[in-house]
């Protein structure tokens, strides 16, 4: 029953700061949540106005995920629930309920509850000028003051108004509170100092490193994990990307087979386990004068496990061959898949991308990476787990057949060595991770000088080339001189834990022989195992080093898996139903980085089966237009419709098998000329493709190489001129013969005549079809049905050919330069043919006659 009587209990006054060799309980109880609240609600409501006002909500994927973060709350809760609980608990117990008793438990509570309120406020907001990390200063001094506060209690310890002597029910509860109490507040102060649920940098620096743009897209793969960052952080999330590789999923026969090859691995434990005691049974047999029909039968069981086991140290036996033999399927599955994926997932990715990556940098990094996985696989399942059985086995075989000084032995050893391990090998990371970095800097330049060969030549740049290529092999072999040092030093510290286990065990086993309570056999028993076991052992920190060099060789195609595709389909996206082919740009806002936009407010519509002309200056937004039309990037404000379908609506696939695009800078493939045309379509047949190049008025420039159709084209069609590249592209296209067709600068390449046959093909090609043309030569887009003059990402002026000539704007200045431009080239091929020609006309008679005259 609850009965308050007074504030403090009888003889006692708030005034009383020492009562029997402590602080007075009234006292104590009544400045402690006193000076908590107080700290909370005032210190708290400043911080609290500060976060609403000058913060910003933090972005979800800048807050870490932590489980000290959840630890953090847990214990904030439950401190606030024991201040409550205390309350309810004393008043039930019936007797009196001191006043002071009711405010430390309700002033408490409601200060923990302002402080998991500010704990939830600041994972959620953030100052923008707050250049630290962690929590901010109140949280931590509030947690602090709380901390101190119990460690007052200890001055009390000789007072029998406090709970130290656990006398009886009621002392021995309130010590428990205050147990809860103090290793509470003491983890929240010490998990506070590392502040888990928080960003560890400023959340600025956060959001400038996260901007990427065209130029700059942040693909230096190797560069994106701390130097010295453990290989097991994101474990985790390393494992669950592993495992759709771990188990063949959908194919029941290599299932079966990794069932199988598990349950070879389980006989080689036990055959580990026999083959010592067969070679003591042999030795015991041997000088205990056994019959020879028993030593034949156990030489002949030992050699039999011996050939199943293998021969020697680090020799495979049968079942180890076999298991091998067997997973070879496994392994080819999971190294078939990991490349698939990747590679489709890097097609996936954002035309933002690719243009920045580096690729000499991605394609080691997925060489490494797919076969670090095999390797990551092996050595976890095949030999991580079976030595650390083999460990587990042979300690309870030592103390149940020996005894535990035996057990103590190989323990003591093993955790050693272990351990030692472990902490040697994680030091030795940061010089693999940054020998990995070297080596892919000196892959990626070997790469890009070799794909820009042409201008290596142009500037003799062959030395500097060299040379540069020269520095990063010699900056890869410093890391890789201190991988090898360390990896020495590594070696040496286990053979010296090996040797000096193996030294104690054969010594006391050597000493219970002499003393007669072992036999010789045992003896052998011991060194058999123990160096048996210690093979595999020794291999272990290969093992541990391998798998550790597999994460970290992983963790640039782990990034590259990471990155987010930019354009995505959306949910339920449908097909696009294609009718006649309008095309709208509606209020069309974007810009490839923030605070700089390409394009601002364009609309426009192209009617069904008309062609609209982009003209302009460079950098304008003409080809970003057409990118975004083909939906390489998502638009930032307004939306593209095709025949009133929204084509971010839409699956990417449907919207540009509709589309066709001769792009300005034309790319081949490394193969004939035949199958590059065919890549429009890529089942039409040998006759269609000659007809596409008719159409693209190039089979006769093809009939006249030696191969014709079957030419080689060269790396990027670096064989043909660009001419003839502009169009195979062009005849690509028109094998795809798409609904809507995009050119930009599709003759730009090309010579006036050709141009001229080209745009011949072209306006049949384009014939009923909707077009859009960027175009440089404005004297290619006269028929074109409307022109747009793009003018810093907005639509300058409109209209048709004649209609913009007469308005005396942007167009007709463009016109009137290039007309000025071509009369002057015209006159000053007239010029040189004159020269010419004077050149060649005989000598002049006047002279002579001058002289008659005289």
């Amino acid at each position: 029953m609850l009965f308050m009587q007074s504030y403090c209990e009888a003889n006692s006054s708030i005034s009383h700061t020492w009562v029997d060799e402590g602080i007075a309980p009234c006292f104590y109880f009544t400045l402690v949540p006193a000076i908590l609240l107080a700290a909370a609600f005032f210190l708290g409501t400043i911080h609290c106005m500060c976060y609403q006002r000058y913060g910003t909500a933090m972005e979800p994927k800048f807050i870490p995920r932590s489980h000290l973060y959840g630890v953090q709350q847990a214990i904030s809760v439950l401190l606030l629930v024991q201040f409550l609980g205390g309350v309810v608990w004393q008043g039930a117990a019936g007797g009196e309920l001191p006043g002071y008793v009711v405010l430390y438990g309700c002033f408490s509570a409601l200060g923990w509850a302002w402080a998991i309120a500010l704990l939830r406020t600041e994972r959620r907001r953030v100052l923008l000028m707050d250049r630290t990390r962690g929590h901010s200063t109140f949280l931590l001094l509030f947690w602090a003051l709380a901390f101190s506060s119990e460690n007052l209690a200890f001055v009390s310890w000789y007072s029998p108004h406090w709970w130290w002597g656990l006398e009886n029910y009621q002392q021995q509860v309130q010590f428990a509170l205050w147990l809860i109490r103090y290793i509470g507040t003491g983890l929240l102060f010490a998990i506070g100092l590392k502040a888990p649920g928080l960003p560890q940098r400023p959340y600025m620096l956060l959001i400038n490193e996260d901007e990427r743009d065209v130029e700059n897209s942040g693909q230096n793969l190797s560069g994106r994990t701390e130097p010295n960052a453990s290989t097991w952080q994101g474990f985790r999330e390393k494992v669950r990307l592993l495992v759709p590789y771990m188990w063949p999923k959908g194919n029941i026969f290599l299932q079966l087979l990794v069932i199988f090859c598990l349950g070879l691995l389980g006989v080689e434990r036990a055959i580990n386990v026999f083959v010592p005691i067969y070679y003591k049974n042999i030795v015991n047999d041997l000088t205990g004068g056994s019959s020879w029909h028993t030593v034949a039968t156990t030489v002949g069981i030992y050699v039999l496990l011996k050939f199943l086991q293998g021969g020697g140290a680090g020799a495979s036996g049968f079942v180890s061959n076999m298991r091998s033999f067997l997973w070879i399927r496994v392994q080819q599955f999971t190294d078939r898949v990991v490349q698939v994926r990747l590679f489709a997932h890097l097609h996936s990715l954002s035309l933002r991308w690719h243009l920045g990556r580096k690729t000499g940098e991605v394609l080691r990094s997925i060489d490494r990476g797919t076969s670090s996985i095999n390797s990551l696989l092996s050595y976890i399942v095949f030999s991580i787990f079976p030595t650390i059985a083999d460990i587990v086995i042979s300690i309870i075989y030592f103390v149940t057949y020996f005894n535990a000084w035996f057990g103590l032995i190989v323990f003591i050893c093993m955790a050693l060595y272990l351990t030692l391990t472990i902490i040697i090998t994680e030091w030795r990371t940061k010089f693999r991770r940054d020998m990995n970095l070297q080596d892919n800097n000196a892959k990626s330049k070997a790469v890009d000088s070799l794909l820009n060969f042409e201008t290596v030549k142009y500037y003799n740049a062959e030395n500097y080339e060299v040379g540069r290529f020269e520095d990063t092999i010699l900056k890869y072999q410093v890391s890789e001189w201190k991988t090898q040092a360390s990896l020495a030093f590594l070696n040496q510290t286990q053979n010296v834990i090996i040797g000096s286990g193996l030294l104690a065990g054969s010594l006391l086993c050597a000493y219970f022989v002499t003393e007669g309570k072992f036999q010789v056999g045992d003896y052998v028993l011991f060194g058999t195992y123990i160096i048996q076991l210690y093979t595999p052992l020794n291999w272990f920190g290969t093992y541990y080093r391998m798998i550790q060099k597999s994460f970290i060789d992983m963790e640039n195609m782990f990034e590259l898996f990471e990155e987010e595709e930019e354009v995505k389909d959306a949910e339920n996206a449908g097909d696009l139903l294609y009718e006649q082919g309008k095309v709208e740009f509606e209020n069309v806002y974007f810009s490839y980085t923030d605070g700089k936009e390409i394009l601002k407010d364009v609309s426009f519509t192209v009617p069904p089966g008309q062609t609209v002309a982009l003209v302009g200056q460079s950098g304008s937004g003409k080809s970003t237009i057409i990118r975004l039309l083909f939906r390489f990037y998502d638009v930032q404000g307004g939306c593209i419709r095709i025949d009133g379908q929204d084509i971010s609506k839409v699956k990417q696939n449907s919207l540009r098998a509709h589309i066709g695009v001769v792009p300005q800078d034309t790319v081949l493939f490394n193969n004939n000329i035949r199958d590059n045309i065919r890549y429009g379509r890529i089942s039409a047949s040998d006759r269609e493709v000659e007809e596409a190049a008719v159409a693209a008025d190039v089979h006769d420039k093809i009939m006249s190489f030696p191969e014709g159709y079957d030419t080689q084209v060269g790396e990027r069609g670096l064989k043909l001129s660009g001419g003839e590249k502009q169009r195979v592209a062009i005849a690509r296209t028109m094998l795809k013969a798409p609904q809507i067709i995009l050119l930009d600068e599709a003759t730009s390449a090309l010579d006036t005549q050709t141009e001229r046959n080209i745009q011949a093909s072209l306006a049949k090609v384009c014939s009923n079809r909707t077009t859009v043309v960027v175009a440089h030569r404005l004297s290619t887009i006269i028929g074109a049905d409307q022109i747009l003059v793009i003018s810093d990402g907005r639509i300058a002026e409109r209209g048709g050919h004649d209609e913009l000539l007469l308005k005396g704007g942007m167009y007709a200045d463009m016109w009137m330069k290039q007309q000025q431009a071509q009369d002057s080239d015209s006159s000053s091929d007239t010029e040189t043919k004159d020269r010419k020609s004077e050149k060649m006309q005989p000598p002049s008679t006047s002279t002579s006659s001058g002289h008659h005259g005289h």
